[in-house]
């Protein structure tokens, strides 16, 4: 079966075919992504062997809508394999959705209803459905949830501090970047290591998350009701004084809740530190060159990280693994080391020439000595999709 996965974010969307067979692992035909929606846009559309599939054409969507149609028209193009079933990442089921789900009219209108809990993703999520839905509405589609790795923390790991009646509303701590999550303990098994007992996860990208896992199951995450919790992101500040934000509610003016929202997902962590776009690599860049909000930006991010890392190391009695995955965890390898350079006492020890070496795929980049073995990672969310409809579809 000929699986397409389409994995949308606030401005870009990224779209994969996959040949899957039930109970096997997902073979990636081909990959694209379009991304720098409404700014400056990049496309790229490539086989598993890199080879180009553009055909010279060209797409610089301006809007979400653009982008939509561009995948569509990309994806049905002579010569391509035929869907036949589409599979999306939707961060936030709401309160009602447990496990992925085939999408049937009573799904998409919850995840309508879902949409205010995950402002910055589910938005474009629920707009891609109903089109895809209508572009090819003789295919299963399926939603493949970022909470659903998360459904086995316990109670005490859920449960927030607050007033029965909103709770009883479904506000608790769901977690996310679960399918990535997912990937790096499917990757392990894979490659035929043994699961490490106490392991942590720092899925560090634009968003960002930290999460326990006991026996290759998440126990707890630093992402709480919404994406927006945590550590510090690329736009997202992370975890806040609960007083800090009624008092710039009363700092603001006209729709508060509105202006508030806005500036928690889009004008707040990294670039708003840094006055710079939200990009690690140029941070990095103008912190080395001297530049003080740059310095700072890195300081921060290290630190709320190593943080959340260090507390969920003490939380499980000590670590056996720690995983570093997404865009910076993959590729930036001085956070890597900042990050865990004061973490001596869970007994690491990092292999420098392998922290820093160029690669890919799975890779080990502690010492021989180190009692907490550090592993590199792919977020590989959409195989993780890919496989889920494929198990779903039957």
């Amino acid at each position: 079966m000929h699986v397409l996965v389409i994995n949308s974010g606030s401005s870009s969307i990224k779209f994969s075919m996959h040949d899957v067979e039930r109970g096997s692992t997902p073979v990636e035909v081909y990959a694209g992504e379009l991304s720098g929606i409404g700014a400056k846009p990049e496309f790229k559309f490539q086989d598993s062997k890199g080879k180009d599939l553009s055909g010279g054409r060209k797409a610089e969507p301006k809007t979400v809508e653009d982008a939509i149609r561009a995948v569509e028209e990309l994806t049905s193009a002579d010569g391509l394999p035929k869907v036949e079933a589409v599979g999306y990442r939707v961060v936030h089921p709401g309160a009602k959705l447990k496990g992925h789900q085939k999408i049937t009219p009573e799904v998409l209108q919850q995840l309508r209803e879902a949409r205010a809990f995950a402002p910055l993703h589910d938005p474009v999520a629920v707009e891609m459905i109903e089109e895809m839905m209508q572009k090819l509405p003789d295919v299963g589609h399926y939603a493949c949830f970022d909470t659903v790795f998360h459904e086995t923390m316990p109670e005490g790991a859920t449960t927030y501090a607050i007033p029965q009646e909103y709770r009883d509303q479904g506000v608790r701590r769901y977690g996310f970047h679960g399918l990535s999550c997912e990937s790096v303990v499917a990757q392990i098994c894979e490659a035929g290591m043994a699961m490490p007992g106490r392991m942590v996860i720092a899925h560090l990208g634009s968003g960002c998350s930290v999460t326990a896992l006991v026996d290759g199951k998440s126990v707890d995450t630093s992402m709480g009701l919404t994406p927006t919790g945590g550590v510090v992101m690329g736009t997202r500040p992370g975890d806040l004084d609960p007083g800090l934000l009624i008092y710039l509610l009363r700092q603001m003016k006209g729709d508060t809740a509105a202006e508030l929202e806005a500036m928690l997902n889009h004008k707040s962590g990294m670039v708003a530190l840094s006055g710079m776009a939200n990009d690690m690599k140029a941070v990095r860049a103008a912190s080395a060159s001297g530049d003080a909000k740059a310095r700072l930006v890195v300081e921060v991010f290290v630190r709320s990280v190593r943080k959340a890392l260090g507390g969920f190391a003490f939380l499980m009695g000590g670590v056996d693994a720690v995983v570093f995955t997404g865009g910076i965890g993959e590729h930036d390898e001085a956070t890597r080391r900042e990050v865990l350079t004061e973490l001596g006492g869970v007994g690491i020890v990092m292999d420098k020439t392998a922290n820093g070496a160029k690669a890919s795929g799975l890779r080990k980049v502690s010492g021989d000595a180190s009692a907490t073995a550090v592993f590199v990672v792919p977020a590989e969310e959409d195989r993780m999709i890919a496989w889920h409809v494929g198990e779903m579809a039957g």
